[in-house]
């Protein structure tokens, strides 16, 4: 099999320039995979069935698509997929990370954007309520002939958007090698311990003696304030980091499945296609198509 990476796109933003905000009309999505030092809001509009790859979340988006990516090394794209017109709408913002430096995240007033940032090192896809709500305010970015304004409504609009309930993380963090952040000691212990041992048969039992609560106190814990439970949590990790050896290693499916903490290849085969809708050798052909080939 032939090693694949991702391009590394050098973008149309200034470094002297705190955005950049360019519409498209599309007849087609033909970009591959790839990643850049910026992050992105991308805006689409006429695109169902359009195929999102955002790290190891692929799926087809519906009539209307806003997509937050904030990781620099977060591959991501939008392709043609089941899409049958050619007459799509685009709006692409870039604007640099120092935008929000972490002496600003750190106030009050910012505490949501800050937690949408994070979570964008993932990927976030936001609501279709909400796309319709602040559709104005893209608008009236595009429009304006004033930096100064352009910036203003952009601080507005990501305030907006912060403030979506609905909105959907899509990559694992374990795919995106991005850091797990949790405003609960006890979550972020138990995170931090299964990035270390996830290969390991780790149980609930332990994890509830690891954080002092009993096994049901802990169960009941974890759900609420994780939304899943324990062993699904652990699963959707284990796969987060078999997906990147899918991507990045040659590695035969069945040794990848070992080297992630899964003892039985057709468990590890099903609980992937359950999980991310193909299968194993289906989502590496899928990177493998939208990557540069070396």
């Amino acid at each position: 099999m032939e090693h694949c990476t991702s391009i590394r796109e050098i973008t149309p933003l200034s470094d002297k320039d705190c955005l950049y905000i360019v519409e498209r009309k599309k007849n087609e999505f033909t970009y591959p995979v790839h990643t850049h030092n910026v992050y992105e809001l991308n805006f689409i509009r006429n695109g169902k069935g359009i195929r999102r790859i955002v790290g190891d979340h692929i799926s087809e988006i519906g009539d209307l698509e806003l997509v937050l990516v904030a990781g620099t090394d977060l591959e991501h794209t939008w392709e043609q997929g089941n899409c049958p017109v050619h007459d799509m709408y685009e709006i692409t913002i870039q604007f640099t990370p120092d935008l929000f430096p972490y002496s600003l995240l750190n106030k009050n007033q910012y505490a949501t954007i800050r937690t949408m940032l994070e979570r964008a090192q993932c990927g976030v896809s936001f609501s279709q309520d909400m796309i319709i709500s602040v559709y104005g305010l893209l608008e009236d970015m595009l429009r304006s002939r004033d930096s100064f304004q352009q910036l203003l409504l952009f601080l507005s609009l990501m305030n907006r958007l912060s403030l979506d309930n609905a909105a959907v993380t899509l990559s694992t963090s374990s795919f995106s090698r991005s850091a797990f952040n949790s405003d609960s000691r006890r979550v972020q212990k138990v995170d931090d311990y299964l990035r270390a041992h996830y290969i390991d048969e780790v149980t609930l039992s332990e994890m509830a003696d690891l954080v002092g609560m009993t096994p049901v106190s802990f169960s009941r814990f974890f759900k609420l304030r994780t939304g899943t439970t324990f062993s699904n949590y652990l699963i959707e990790m284990r796969l987060g980091y078999a997906a990147r050896m899918l991507v990045d290693t040659t590695h035969s499916i069945a040794e990848i499945a070992y080297q992630t903490g899964f003892n039985n290849l057709s468990n590890f085969n099903r609980l992937f296609k359950k999980h991310k809708h193909m299968s194993p050798n289906e989502f590496r052909a899928t990177y493998l198509k939208n990557k540069m080939l070396l």
